[in-house]
């Protein structure tokens, strides 16, 4: 066999819907069942998008993997309803914790306040690159 490794966008989804179904597939044969689902919340002034949080849900846990408030809405609330928008929608499916990650210069209080705890850091020379892994049990 002869191999040729390429990046690619993966503009039509084509390698993304195989990673999954083969995700789901391996896990599947260990009697594991992924509960695969996406979701994505926005928060709209009027017609303005104010902010957004998007991220996966699997097996027993659900990930926000993006967490973003335009400038002039922070300090509104909105944050806070994005993320209790994705409690509220896993509270009751049989997921066990919410988890995510946030560096030194991003969110790690605003997370904190929202009862989040910090479960790892991954210490970096520069602090505003120090990683943060939080938790929150559902």
């Amino acid at each position: 066999m002869s191999f040729m490794i390429e990046r690619t966008e993966d503009e039509d989804g084509v390698i993304g819907e195989l990673v999954g179904e083969e995700f789901t597939k391996f896990a599947l044969k260990k009697g594991i069942d992924t509960a695969y689902v996406s979701y994505c919340f926005v928060a709209k002034d009027g017609d303005k998008i104010a902010g957004a949080i998007q991220g996966h849900a699997y097996y027993k846990e659900v990930h926000i993997g993006d967490l973003i408030v335009l400038e002039e809405y922070r300090k509104s609330g909105v944050g806070s309803m994005l993320v209790g928008a994705v409690e509220e929608a896993f509270k009751d499916d049989n997921r066990e914790q919410i988890n995510l990650t946030t560096y030194g210069f991003q969110a790690l209080e605003f997370y904190k306040k929202l009862g989040y705890e910090v479960e790892y850091v991954r210490k970096n020379k520069d602090e505003n690159l120090t990683k943060y892994f939080l938790i929150k049990y559902i």
